[in-house]
């Protein structure tokens, strides 16, 4: 019987060097960061970014995020203000993704940018991807390892499940956040773009101003825009107080009884906890075959704003 976990790889000094010597040579791996697992391949190579559209299925019109070890690699070719220093000093390495003008001499290929003249930008605080980073004289362009508009991976049997066991994956154990970087737009009117761990009220705080969430974007500037994203592909409903026994029921909270067809995110109400748990649930009832979801109430504060936003894309 095959063994459709056999691309996944234990990082060590031995596969280290091959994973280097693969994105050096315009190969495509899975990589873990702190929020989910990533697609990884060199951002200044048409090749790389080629192969990652296309074994994700990817619209050419839906940028990348690009990925940096440190500010030095990334001043080669962004434009970064006082705005972004003062939320990079706070937040990055970590959970945050800028998006800023790209320079006209860079590096990073148009394709991966959508063809815009902007660029998001991310510093990962997980400790194996940038153990790469640091190695490689390239940033790497890496969305999140699935196939394009479906559940984000967390684990890197996820990313073997959704790949078929084609792609090689770094074994990074669980993701520690569950879901996708916050996305903040630093050119023109700032404002949060894609919900994430790091809250609006945070970067305020920081920055000293009110910022817009969501806004429409007339040009899709971040990853997570488009109608249909996070996706199992089942019919979903939310703000649901019952569920029939037929139904999956994702619920938060201690009032919720277990039952067959219940998935508590978190029965204490954390809602990290409940984050980190999303995506794992969603893939576990997709594989229940179960035909239709409901979902209780979540409360939209601190990372439950992003959960939200999740399930809103996910059930459209």
């Amino acid at each position: 019987m095959k063994n459709i976990y056999s691309n996944i790889i234990n990082f060590n000094s031995k596969n280290f060097n091959k994973i280097i010597k693969n994105l050096k040579n315009n190969g495509i791996i899975g990589l873990p960061t702190e929020t989910v697992y990533g697609l990884a391949g060199n951002a200044y190579s048409n090749n790389s970014i080629k192969k990652i559209f296309n074994v994700k299925k990817r619209l050419k019109k839906n940028p990348l995020i690009i990925h940096y070890y440190n500010l030095n690699q990334a001043r080669k070719d962004v434009i970064l203000d006082q705005k972004f220093y003062k939320v990079y000093r706070k937040f990055s390495p970590g959970p945050i993704t800028f998006i800023v003008k790209r320079k006209n001499n860079s590096q990073i290929k148009p394709v991966a940018c959508a063809n815009l003249k902007t660029v998001g930008i991310r510093f990962p605080k997980n400790k194996i991807i940038r153990k790469v980073l640091k190695k490689l004289s390239f940033p790497l362009a890496m969305p999140s390892a699935n196939k394009s508009s479906s559940i984000s991976s967390v684990t890197p049997k996820d990313v073997s499940e959704e790949f078929n066991n084609k792609i090689k994956v770094i074994n990074g154990g669980i993701s520690k956040i569950g879901i996708e970087s916050t996305v903040l737009n630093l050119v023109g009117h700032i404002s949060i773009l894609r919900p994430g761990k790091i809250t609006p009220k945070q970067i305020e705080k920081v920055l000293k101003m009110k910022i817009k969430i969501s806004p429409k974007q007339k040009v899709i500037k971040s990853p997570g825009s488009f109608k249909k994203h996070y996706s199992p592909n089942i019919p979903m409903y939310l703000n649901k107080k019952k569920c029939p026994r037929d139904y999956a029921f994702i619920t938060f909270g201690p009032k919720y009884p277990v039952t067959r067809n219940s998935f508590n995110l978190s029965k204490k109400s954390n809602l990290n906890e409940a984050a980190k748990n999303l995506y794992k649930f969603f893939r576990k009832i997709k594989k229940k075959r179960f035909k239709k979801i409901y979902v209780s109430k979540i409360p939209n504060k601190g990372i439950g704003y992003a959960i939200n936003d999740r399930l809103k894309y996910a059930s459209k």
